[in-house]
């Protein structure tokens, strides 16, 4: 029997429909995030120029840290003028965090709740679309690059909102999180549409389960753990700025102000890539296994598995850098977005723009 004969149709157009409807509801959820930045509090007390600017201009030594008191006043909480408290060691710079994305007044903190709500239902909709691929093809949905691009979208936002029930500060994701997600559908449902019963024969394999649902995962978290690591390089230049006597322009204000400090966003990136790592190991060897079965050998130097083994020198040269004097901070930054440029390109590039055993698909 064909592969085409066993494809349920119906269900094979259900699942485009329920794509399509998730990326209707992710612009709401865009436009929610939008709303949420815009009106939300622009942090008056000015905590990050207050920690970097106080003491640190008087002595030159201790970056200070903001201790806000709250005081209750007829029922209603109010924020007293910031205390700055010096901390102790040469060198050592205490930000506080942002209030998250927006935060801090009721509006943006309601446009926040709105577009968490919209993200959760995108979210659900487009996993419906997902299964019901699965479904209509009777086989693990990311067979090609369309199935690929929305199972990965769909975990990208699982993992996010994973975070969010665990209580992580992490809702400053969700406006790159969802602008991402919505130019990734868009890409899989034009550039890299493909039916729903195309399949290579080297891929009907139990590895498909284990080999490619990790690599899913893996990409996803890497993925949150490059816009920590590309936010904390913008919000690590503006704390630089203020505490050399520099003043950001309005809109760093308004949009870097709100984030948490560098050293948070740094700390967020490392634990990301640090925890993912050994994963990403067990995908590359998983792989070589599935070769192994598929091709009768384990290691071809196939296009794909040279990135992938490239991808895993990047993150390793960066967990070095790390444990590394010298090397923390921007540099090994710098290094982490290499990495995750090498994964994008073995995601994208290699199977669009290199011949090889994986350019599956006719992609």
């Amino acid at each position: 029997m064909s592969l085409a004969a066993e494809t349920n149709e119906s269900l094979a157009q259900m699942s485009n429909t329920l794509i399509y409807s998730s990326m209707a509801v992710y612009t709401l959820a865009f436009l929610a995030h939008i709303a949420e930045w815009v009106f939300g509090s622009r942090s008056k007390v000015g905590r990050t120029a207050a920690a970097l600017t106080s003491d640190t201009a008087a002595s030159g030594t201790a970056a200070p840290a903001v201790s806000v008191q709250v005081r209750k006043a007829g029922g209603t909480a109010v924020l007293d003028k910031p205390q700055v408290v010096t901390r102790s060691g040469a060198g050592v710079r205490d930000v506080p965090d942002g209030p998250g994305a927006a935060g801090g007044t009721v509006k943006g903190d309601l446009y926040g709740r709105i577009a968490v709500s919209l993200t959760t239902l995108g979210f659900l909709i487009e996993a419906s679309g997902v299964i019901a691929r699965a479904i209509a093809v009777q086989r693990a949905p990311w067979g090609n690059m369309y199935e690929f691009s929305t199972t990965f979208s769909t975990v990208a936002v699982g993992v996010y909102l994973a975070f969010l029930l665990a209580k992580k500060n992490v809702r400053w994701i969700g406006l790159p999180l969802v602008t991402t997600v919505l130019l990734d559908l868009g890409v899989a449902t034009t550039v890299l549409y493909t039916e729903s019963d195309q399949l290579v024969p080297a891929l009907d394999s139990y590895w498909m389960w284990i080999h490619v649902s990790t690599a899913i995962f893996c990409g996803s978290v890497l993925y949150l753990g490059a816009v920590g690591t590309l936010l904390y390089l913008f919000r690590d230049s503006y704390e630089n700025k203020i505490a050399n006597g520099g003043k950001p322009g309005a809109f760093a204000r308004s949009v870097l102000e709100r984030l948490p400090s560098a050293a948070t966003l740094d700390k967020f990136a490392y634990r990301v890539n640090a925890a993912t790592f050994p994963l990403w190991t067990f995908t590359i060897i998983a792989g070589a296994i599935w070769a192994g079965d598929a091709w009768g050998r384990y290691w071809g130097w196939d296009a794909k598995e040279v990135w992938a083994f490239i991808t895993w020198v990047g993150y390793a040269a960066y967990l070095h850098a790390r444990a590394t004097a010298g090397w923390k901070g921007r540099k090994a930054a710098y290094i982490a977005l290499i990495a995750f440029g090498c994964f994008l390109f073995n995601y994208y590039g290699v199977n669009i723009f290199v011949t090889s055993k994986h350019s599956y698909a006719g992609v």
